[in-house]
């Protein structure tokens, strides 16, 4: 790990001033993705910004939107009654993500920032277009089996690897960003990026602007819900496929639903057409499966991650079955 300077900050109006002087500078939170990649080799600032002072951790309703600060830690999101009262996909996604220690030290804003987990993005003897743009992408033809099946470009096949962005996805969250004249807001969905010829960029996130808190709106759909992830393992472990489901039942009709997908693709994926789908039917077994045959519409396996062809549409059934028997 090459040297770096150090320097703390308690204002988002002094942290964005600092990050002017210097853009190459990172901002410092919880650290858990940064000083793993720093120790890696794949990211070397010569600068570090602490924000962990700044006043950034309220959990709050205001209006019919639940506030969060960027710098409120997963378990303090997790664990707060307003999220369990409210959005309770939300507390089960975070819940799903990392181990215990890890939870209380992560943010939010964090969780938003974190690099994908491709082991060639990880590597640096090895060619990646995210790390080292117009090296190539070494898992195209590589060890692929946790990579993406939706949204791919030539450039980049990586994952994005949050659980709790599946369900922020889902939930219609949106963004408060700040830079130096301001703040500007931007949807949640609309805020990580595909891949395509710049896998380089993870997000929309400008080089002035730093995050400062999420907004959710209140919703009724807080009974029917679920969040399944399927991993290697039981314990920590990253998804090969995750799905975050919740909707509104009215003698079992569908009136209102809200559906995403994890570890399929380079930004927590909405689906869309499964959502419109199944809005207005009833909750059966015949209408889920064909929302998830809807869902799999433009996937591509690359080798070794083709069995997600068939996890994939096999989870959004699993999940929608286990959201309908709460209720």
């Amino acid at each position: 790990m090459i040297n770096f300077q150090y320097l703390r900050t308690t204002s988002a109006k002094s942290a964005i001033a600092l990050l002017l002087k210097d853009k190459s500078a990172k901002f410092l939170a919880g650290g858990t993705n940064l000083i793993d990649l720093m120790k890696r080799g794949v990211t070397a600032p010569e600068k570090l910004i602490d924000i962990n002072h700044i006043p950034l951790k309220q959990i709050e309703q205001i209006g019919n939107k639940i506030h969060i600060g960027a710098l409120a830690t997963n378990t303090a999101v997790a664990d707060h009654a307003l999220i369990k009262e409210k959005l309770p996909l939300l507390s089960w996604a975070l819940q799903a993500g990392a181990s215990a220690q890890l939870r209380n030290v992560a943010t939010v804003g964090g969780n938003m920032m974190q690099r994908t987990r491709c082991g060639y993005f990880y590597d640096t003897e090895m060619p990646c277009n995210k790390r080292q743009p117009g090296t190539g992408c070494g898992a195209m033809e590589g060890f692929n089996r946790m990579h993406a099946i939706f949204g791919t470009s030539e450039k980049c096949i990586a994952v994005h690897p949050s659980d709790m962005c599946v369900a922020l996805t889902a939930l219609d969250a949106e963004v408060v960003l700040a830079n130096s004249k301001g703040e500007r807001k931007i949807a949640f969905k609309d805020f990580h990026r595909l891949a395509g010829d710049t896998p380089q960029l993870d997000n929309n996130l400008k080089a002035d602007e730093m995050i400062i808190r999420l907004e959710i709106p209140v919703n009724n759909l807080a009974k029917n819900y679920h969040y399944l992830k399927v991993r290697d393992r039981a314990s920590y472990a990253f998804a090969l496929v995750s799905v975050a489901v919740a909707f509104e039942l009215n003698n079992n009709k569908i009136t209102d639903i809200r559906l995403a997908m994890g570890g399929v693709a380079h930004k927590p994926w909405r689906l869309t057409a499964s959502e419109n789908f199944l809005k207005g039917k009833e909750a059966t077994s015949s209408n889920f499966e064909k929302a998830a045959e809807l869902a799999m519409t433009g996937a591509k396996g690359f080798g070794e991650n083709n069995f997600k062809l068939k996890l994939a549409p096999n989870t959004i059934i699993e999940a929608l079955n286990l959201a309908k028997s709460k209720a």
